[in-house]
């Protein structure tokens, strides 16, 4: 019997009517701009009945020249704000858009409101086009709304959201384009130095708490009821508030402290990971890459776990042979990985190596915390089928818990090994040290 081909326009998704997404967008915008100056003009009105407001400015920063036409660049991030609403190809990106535009604005104005600080430069008098510009921006900038810079986290926002539609020249005129916006908030005296990297941690939190694809971080969040995924959320949350408590009182003394708030915010993402959120906080793809938001907000967290892989491994084998062309080890090198056909990632924490051409399979989970029973099972079927394909590597980050609770289910479930006592038995017997939970019914 005949069997009628499918349909290939049944494969494809159907593209939502733009004028729907354009009607989105408008409703975001009617929002948006009212509650954008009222609350900014707010936090302008405390500041400015204040008897002292403070101000953080390092000697270097006299030395920046004011080049008045830099307020054309500075200006434009206005236009490309309503741009980018506008020129969305669905609802969800029309929302999750302004989900970082809302973000970006309530964390900024809640920090001008508790920690208000001044600009201290007074720009010369301009003509012209400039001179204009600038007296249109006095008219409801005043001298304060400093850090985080909100002009700075929105440039952060906008420069992802079009450095993903653009390619080609017109992609690198983005890129300088967006330079020179973010060079201007200096050359026209409108922020101190300090602004500018705290704004970007803010702009690269909004990114990350709604990325442009997969699924939302606090997504489904349930808190754990697991007692030990709660001790290790307050383990991290206590770094985490050490940390910002450090940034706050070192910055009396130096601004250099405010170097911790990225650490404390990285801790803080991990904890909440812990604390119910679960591996997806780390937002890693199946082939082992993440976002750029995560890797430039974790990467004070991902930094110690490169110095503990290198702490507890230096002396061992980076890995070992288990059975039939199945090995389990540390998180691999490029140059490591590339000895395999196949490289099985548990580590939900860490980047797949630049420069590897392996096969990746990523199955992200949390350390020191056993998988789910269905994340387990995906493991093993993972590397049965990848057998065919080659020698296999299962890896976390240490090599002693997860990869090696995966490889003991697998040993188990392929028949291998009769027990999981007796699996246990042949991974320690292999020469590698692995941390499993006792009696319990399956590996961790």
């Amino acid at each position: 019997m005949d069997v009628p081909a499918a349909d290939p326009a049944l494969s494809i998704p159907a593209r939502e009517p733009y004028s729907g997404v354009v009607l989105r967008a408008a409703l975001w915008l009617a929002f948006l701009a009212p509650f954008f100056y009222s609350t900014y003009g707010y936090a302008n009105w405390l500041a400015s009945r204040r008897d002292h407001v403070g101000s953080i400015v390092l000697d270097w920063e006299h030395g920046i020249p004011f080049i008045a036409w830099t307020i054309i660049p500075y200006w434009s991030i206005n236009l490309f704000y309503g741009l980018s609403l506008l020129l969305n190809d669905t609802k969800s990106g029309v929302d999750r858009l302004a989900g970082r535009y809302l973000t970006a604005q309530i964390v900024a104005v809640t920090c001008f409101i508790a920690f208000p600080l001044t600009a201290t430069f007074v720009r010369p008098q301009t003509s012209g086009l400039p001179g204009f510009l600038f007296a249109v921006l006095g008219g409801f900038d005043k001298p304060f709304n400093q850090a985080p810079s909100l002009h700075i986290a929105l440039l952060v926002i906008i420069w992802d959201h079009w450095r993903q539609k653009l390619g080609g020249v017109a992609r690198t005129a983005w890129h300088v384009w967006c330079f020179l916006i973010g060079a201007s908030v200096l050359t026209t005296w409108q922020h101190h130095f300090i602004d500018i990297p705290t704004g970007a941690l803010l702009g690269f939190f909004a990114l990350w708490l709604f990325p442009a694809k997969g699924e939302l971080p606090f997504a489904g969040f349930r808190l754990t009821a697991d007692a030990k995924a709660r001790r290790l959320a307050q383990f991290y949350a206590l770094g985490a508030a050490l940390a910002l408590a450090g940034a706050a009182t070192g910055a009396f003394v130096s601004a250099l402290w405010l170097v911790l708030l990225w650490p404390a915010l990285a801790l803080a993402i991990v904890a909440f990971a812990y604390a119910g959120a679960g591996a997806k906080v780390f937002q890693k793809a199946a082939d082992g890459s993440v976002s750029p938001a995560s890797r430039i907000l974790l990467w004070p967290y991902r930094l110690g776990a490169r110095i503990n892989i290198w702490a507890w491994t230096r002396k061992l084998a980076p890995e070992i042979a288990v059975a039939d062309g199945v090995s389990l080890g540390r998180f691999p090198t490029a140059a490591e990985a590339d000895a395999f056909g196949t490289v099985i990632d548990l580590a939900g924490e860490l980047e797949r190596p630049r420069g590897t051409t392996r096969r990746w399979t990523s199955l992200p989970m949390l350390d020191l915390l056993p998988p789910s029973r269905d994340r387990l099972a995906e493991a093993v079927t993972a590397i049965e089928d990848a057998r065919g394909q080659g020698t296999v590597l299962v890896c976390c980050a240490l090599g002693f818990q997860r990869s090696a609770g995966v490889v003991a289910a697998w040993l188990v479930a392929t028949g291998r090994a009769p027990t999981p006592a007796q699996a246990r038995k042949k991974l320690a017997a292999a020469g590698r040290p692995v941390h499993l939970h006792i009696g319990a019914d399956e590996p961790a």
